[in-house]
């Protein structure tokens, strides 16, 4: 998955956030609270990420219904993994990563690890 602009990863955090799906309407509603922004922009950029496959749609009525397609947690995923497929030496990227977080993180990542070795029976 692309990175995304900031008007998409704007929309794309509303959905997630709100955890259900929601018209180019209210997601306006929502964004014009801190800027100003046109009804056709938003529907368009919404149509760019059903294109993407970040979104679908749904006829609700006269009006289309926005879900996303996936988590904000498989979209980061995703992009991490991306980064990783990119970098030439894996093990050195997850050596500068893992020094640089959190203890919290860290705890977080183990049992991350454990969940997924439990989940494929080793």
């Amino acid at each position: 998955m692309r990175q995304l602009g900031d008007l998409e990863a704007e929309i794309m955090d509303r959905l997630w956030s709100w955890g259900r799906p929601a018209t180019a309407r209210e997601v306006l509603n929502d964004l014009t609270r801190t800027r100003p922004l046109a009804y056709s922009t938003v529907k368009t950029v919404a149509d760019i990420l059903c294109g993407k496959g970040m979104l679908s749609r749904e006829m609700d009525g006269r009006t289309w219904s926005y879900r996303a397609t996936c988590t904000r947690q498989e979209y980061t995923a995703s992009r991490m993994r991306e980064a990783l497929e990119g970098s030439q030496d894996t093990a050195g990227v997850m050596a500068s990563f893992v020094e640089k977080i959190s203890p919290g993180e860290a705890e977080a990542l183990r049992a991350a690890l454990r969940a997924a070795k439990r989940r494929q029976g080793s």
